[in-house]
């Protein structure tokens, strides 16, 4: 195995392209693995790979690394971006779309834009407010904002050039949480919004005026009227009946592109059906094409080429928008093209880039829903575990998947791909109707709400379940050569490097460094927060940096609050910045919160309390957390204040929609919005117990 790249890797100077500030054009992105000293693109090059040949910092001296520079970012939620640096300024994000930028040696900060996002909008996407960066191409920076819109800003005073609305219904929950890519002259973008109800697709725009180019549809639209093309013609015959006209079908390409240039083929990840229910969305049939799957279009047009669906018929949120990884590789002792990912169902799958020919695949996670791959084709073998249309099931993985969005490694010296994977399980069970709420189209997937036991002791049992992993997985053998294993679940993505590297941040708070071959750690550091996103390494004036985006938040912090253990970390959003002998000092932690002195008196009966918990799980736990345990992202109303409580009706109603706290008002009447304040007062007090008991050990 070769460790090091050899000292001939030359690195493009900065100083040629220093007088443009974000000056990236098509050579510069074709060539970015030889442009070592910079970060050009969302995953450092088109095939993704998230490997760096940079070597000052390595596998002996990686012990040495400390702080260079810390900035607090201004809203600390869920912090998701993978910073693109370009001649010495490095441009990322934040929560709510914020784009900073900041001179990447020193930190200083050079500018900010804020797209102002409408408080209302907040609450229209399923996983929290994040954004996972920008793309840089001559000039300007492009972001997609949390409400839809695709946003140029001038790369060196962040004065917006244009902007367009990529929303194709306004009544509809779309937003855009991922990053923008750039092929040839086009911005490349897509939209979240298959839980609540949205038709899928991807768009290009002209880089220079924002002219919409081309789009194509992930699936098909309403049967009565004619296809758009051969590939929604296709995709039809595989949908039943009419359903998902109404409930739009899903298939958003919120995250995963990336572009092979001798190929000429724009790869895109899509995600699950909407509903998740199979029944209502498709009668139960079909594969429903292109739900959960990759797809090759020509960037020029959008034109078709071909797909790989790796979850046919998709009824349990296992999307395929995870990171997308081209290499070649040495297979049966030929090189392949091929593309590798591995999506939340749990397998880790090696595709023929060039035709969509399914090579290899194996779970890379504990996996029930599924007992294996169909060696020719690739497709599931489903296992009577898979299918709750009729009784509830357990599906290991869970809808969290085995791996979710945060991005993998592949890093050639070693053959390995870095994965942060995670063991999950949910039970599922289909709701006997659909249900709608006015805040967003469609809400419960079609499924009835997931039961999280209130018991801590049963609380702790699930958590052990619920597992994070650092996997080097061999894609040539489809096993793991090594892992290392956390305690908590949704842990950061990696970065790989020459110097024999791999780097993680984690969900409780730490950034990390392992030795790319045999998994040994070597180094750590605190950063007060979880740190979700991938990690970048970039060089300036010859001083090697490693950047991490920390800021817990996303999907489990939300709805799962309960299975995470608050008191480790809190929402803190800052750039954490390394190099080798800097002996920078992070603030302290926030400290986790405290309960109010006194609650309102608990009235309601045993009974009530019961229905108050059932519509808080419906209506609030999405948000605050099942059971009202919040992960501390969006307040926790276990630690409502007196004054509140008092006000906790109007709030409800809509006195906070400014704040982004959406009006249930016309949803819940008056005696259900006291039944779901008479259950957060009996969770405030069952929190008072637990503490009053362990204090009393």
């Amino acid at each position: 195995m070769k460790r090091l790249m050899p000292l001939a890797v030359l690195y493009v100077s900065t100083l040629a392209h220093a007088g443009t500030p974000g000056n990236i054009d098509a050579n510069r992105l074709l060539n970015a693995n030889q442009d070592a000293a910079n970060w050009l693109a969302h995953g450092r090059t088109y095939d993704e790979q998230r490997f760096s040949p940079l070597t000052r910092i390595n596998d002996q001296n990686v012990a040495g690394l400390g702080l260079a520079w810390t900035q607090k970012l201004d809203i600390d939620r869920g912090t998701e971006a993978t910073p693109i640096v370009v001649d010495g300024v490095m441009y990322t994000t934040g929560a709510f779309s914020i784009v900073y930028a900041f001179d990447a040696a020193s930190g200083k900060p050079l500018w900010k834009y804020d797209p102002k996002i409408p408080m209302e909008k907040l609450s229209q996407g399923c996983c929290d407010v994040v954004n996972r960066g920008v793309a840089v191409w001559q000039g300007k920076v492009y972001v997609g904002s949390f409400d839809g819109r695709l946003i140029a800003l001038d790369a060196a005073t962040g004065k917006e050039v244009w902007s367009v609305d990529t929303v194709l219904d306004p009544n509809k929950s779309y937003t855009i949480t991922g990053a923008p890519r750039i092929v040839k002259g086009k911005v490349l973008i897509g939209n979240g919004g298959a839980e609540f109800g949205v038709r899928g697709y991807i768009t290009a725009y002209d880089a220079d005026t924002g002219k919409q180019a081309w789009r194509f549809f992930t699936v098909p639209g309403d049967p009565a009227l004619p296809p758009e093309n051969e590939a929604m013609a296709k995709a039809m015959k595989t949908w039943k009946g009419n359903g998902w006209v109404k409930w739009g079908g899903g298939g958003t390409v919120w995250d995963s592109m990336s572009y092979d240039p001798e190929l000429d083929l724009l790869y895109v990840g899509t995600g699950n059906g909407s509903p998740w229910n199979y029944q209502f969305r498709s009668q139960g049939e079909g594969d429903n094409l292109y739900l959960s799957s990759i797809v090759a279009l020509r960037p020029e047009t959008g034109e078709y080429v071909w797909h790989f669906q790796v979850t046919p018929g998709d009824r349990w949120d296992f999307t395929a928008t995870q990171q997308i990884v081209l290499a070649d590789i040495q297979i049966d002792g030929k090189t392949r093209k091929v593309l590798m990912q591995a999506p939340k169902n749990g397998f880790f799958y090696v595709i023929d880039r060039t035709n969509g020919e399914f090579i290899s695949g194996n779970n890379f996670v504990q996996v029930n829903w599924a007992s294996g791959l169909d060696p020719k084709t690739g497709r599931p073998i489903l296992t009577d575990q898979a299918d709750y249309a009729k009784a509830p099931k357990v599906i290991q993985p869970s809808f969290l998947g085995g791996h979710s969005w945060h991005p993998m490694s592949y890093n050639p010296n070693t053959g390995y791909v870095y994965i942060p994977a995670q063991d999950t399980v949910a039970e599922l069970k289909a709701a006997d109707k659909p249900l709608f709420l006015p805040t967003k189209s469609v809400v419960n997937f079609g499924l009835d709400v997931p039961d999280l036991p209130e018991d801590p002791k049963i609380l702790n049992q699930i958590r052990s379940a619920w597992r994070g992993h650092l996997i080097a997985w061999d894609p040539v053998k489809q096993q793991a050569a090594w892992t290392h294993d956390y305690v908590e679940s949704g842990n950061g993505g990696t970065l790989s490097t020459a110097g024999n590297l791999v780097f993680q941040g984690t969900s409780d708070g730490r950034v990390m460094a392992f030795s790319a071959d045999k998994g040994k750690q070597l180094w750590e550091h605190r950063a007060n927060s979880g740190v979700l996103g991938g990690p970048v390494t970039y060089e300036v004036k010859g001083e090697q940096y490693v950047a991490f985006m920390a800021g817990w938040g996303g999907i489990m912090p939300l709805i799962a609050g309960g299975l995470t253990d608050k008191g480790k970390v809190q929402p803190e959003s800052r750039v954490l910045v390394f190099k080798l002998g800097a002996k920078g000092e992070l603030p302290p932690p926030r400290k986790a919160p405290v309960l109010p002195p006194q609650v309102p008196a608990l009235t309601a009966s045993a009974d009530e309390i019961a229905q108050g918990r059932t519509l808080f799980n419906g209506m609030c736990g999405a948000c605050h957390g099942l059971n009202a345990a919040s992960g501390g992202v969006i307040p926790d109303l276990r630690y409502l204040s007196p004054d509140k409580h008092q006000a906790f009706v109007g709030i409800v109603s809509g006195a906070f929609m400014s704040k982004g706290m959406p009006s249930f008002a016309g949803v819940l009447d008056m005696p259900q919005m006291q039944l779901i304040q008479q259950y957060i007062i009996k969770r405030s007090l069952d929190l008072r117990a637990a503490a009053d008991a362990t204090a009393a050990q």
